[in-house]
């Protein structure tokens, strides 16, 4: 039976407003994606972010077609009128998952991986973009309430200053918790040389996206300084085969609502595991659906280190009670079939 489709449009207020290079957010507009065969129901999210996908009405557009050319062409002609936007095929193809993960009774990262069960996958905390007293404090909360990764925001403030924030964390984490930069392609190559030479001396192990997205002989020329360099908005201005001939990264960040949908994310992350890149899964600011779907997307990933998909707590509101659980550093992961988010 060929499913039906159906969307229902939401907006979630945030916990405080973010500032982005792209204007400020204070809200999160988007659409749940609900696919029924009669026997089980599949969810997805399609949460368009200024910069990094299509826009709203772009998105709402591309499901409306979705919706009208299921009926005739299947699940793989919709997933095919989607495909030239991202976030609207995050959420269809995340629906699809979630869908056929229901009907074969497993859980999500199953249906993605192998049976092998998963209880727990490792997560950062990220740490904003505070004073040195601040970013020491909020290192140290973060430490007693068990994360062993914290990643901080770096780039607004002087290299100086950054490399002071890097000194206080450290003093605060102790030696065993690691720490990672995040400085969303703020400097130039002699900032980043000298910010790397800073944090390399406190032992941070990555720094992400220090240049802008354009700069991948930038980047290639930053590796082997002792700190390793991710690269996040890179990853979607290149692809990964011309990373990879830059030789400009150790590690790449994947968003799957960003890239298209978690099967994308999911291909992408067995590639530069053969190339010995390492994935970071991450989301973005998302509802709960699709922030569950990038935990079992890690959980269906052998040995990832730690990934940024302790984010809920940046909405206000949300559209179900979120079925993962953060505890010592880690997610547990649902083990109910499918997505395993009930209530919407």
């Amino acid at each position: 039976m060929t499913p039906t489709l159906s969307l229902r449009r939401f907006s979630l207020p945030l916990e405080s407003p973010l500032e982005t290079a792209h204007g400020r957010i204070d809200e999160r507009e988007g659409f749940l994606v609900k696919l029924t065969d009669g026997d089980a129901v599949g969810y997805g999210e399609a949460t368009p972010l200024p910069g990094w996908t299509e826009s709203l009405e772009a998105c709402e557009d591309a499901l409306e077609r979705a919706k009208e050319t299921i009926s005739e062409a299947g699940l793989s002609g919709a997933i095919e009128e989607v495909d030239d936007r991202v976030a609207a095929r995050h959420g269809l193809t995340l629906a699809v998952a979630d869908l056929r993960s229901a009907r074969e009774a497993t859980p999500l990262y199953q249906h993605l991986g192998d049976d092998a069960l998963v209880g727990r996958v490792p997560v950062n905390t990220t740490i904003g973009d505070g004073t040195p007293k601040e970013t020491a404090d909020a290192v140290e909360s973060a430490v007693s309430r068990g994360f062993d990764c914290c990643k901080l925001k770096v780039g607004v403030r002087s290299v100086e200053t950054d490399v002071e924030r890097v000194r206080r964390a450290r003093d605060a984490a102790g030696p065993e918790v690691e720490l990672r930069a995040d400085a969303n392609g703020s400097w130039t190559v002699e900032e980043a040389e000298s910010a790397i030479d800073g944090f390399a001396d406190h032992g941070v192990s990555i720094l992400e996206q220090p240049l802008p997205a354009g700069a991948l002989s930038g980047h290639a020329a930053l590796r082997g300084r002792g700190v390793d360099i991710a690269l996040d908005e890179g990853l979607l201005e290149h692809g990964v085969d011309a990373i990879c001939e830059a030789g400009a990264a150790d590690a790449i960040v994947l968003k799957p609502m960003a890239l298209g949908g978690i099967d994308v994310a999911q291909q992408i992350t067995a590639w530069v595991q053969e190339l010995e890149i390492t994935p970071i899964v991450t989301t973005t600011i998302d509802a709960v659906v699709a922030r569950t779907g990038a935990v079992h997307l890690a959980a269906s990933v052998p040995e990832l280190p730690a990934c940024g998909l302790a984010t809920g707590e940046l909405l206000a509101e949300d559209l179900a009670r979120d079925p993962v659980l953060f505890e010592n550093g880690s997610a547990v992961v649902p083990q109910a079939k499918g997505l395993g988010v009930s209530g919407l």
